[in-house]
């Protein structure tokens, strides 16, 4: 059995999104008890992450981690067209992931206890994130 959902996410700008809700509602909507989520990201400067849901700083962390990997605006880009969190944002989404995949146990998401999946914004503006959920089982 196959289920499929898309829905749109609106950013406000760089940052991480928490989007376990949505994913646990199409999960259960599927009646899926055992099988496999796949949650794929529609773009190239935002991306998807599983990540701690209970600190905060967790994220800040990882956040300044990507600054220093994936610089905004660093002169050797040639690829700026959208402004200096252009290529960076392309970078940062190749370092995490446009997909993600996730177990279903007894009809849920089987993550972890203290994880959460985030859309993670690379960009600094505002956009609508096109994201589409697949559960199998």
């Amino acid at each position: 059995m196959a289920h499929q959902n898309k829905f749109v996410f609106k950013t406000k700008g760089r940052d991480t999104y928490e989007i376990t809700d949505r994913v646990e509602q199409i999960v259960a909507s599927s009646g899926v008890q055992t099988g496999l989520c796949n949650v794929f990201i529609h773009h190239t400067s935002a991306s998807l992450i599983i990540s701690e849901n209970a600190d905060p700083t967790v994220r800040v962390d990882l956040e300044t981690i990507l600054q220093r990997l994936a610089p905004d605006g660093d002169p050797e880009y040639r690829h700026n067209y959208e402004g200096d969190d252009d290529m960076s944002g392309h970078v940062r989404c190749m370092l995490t992931n446009d997909s993600i995949t996730i177990p279903v146990t007894n009809g849920r998401p089987g993550l972890g206890s203290w994880q959460g999946v985030y859309l993670y914004e690379h960009r600094f503006g505002s956009f609508d994130r096109k994201v589409t959920v697949t559960v199998l089982g």
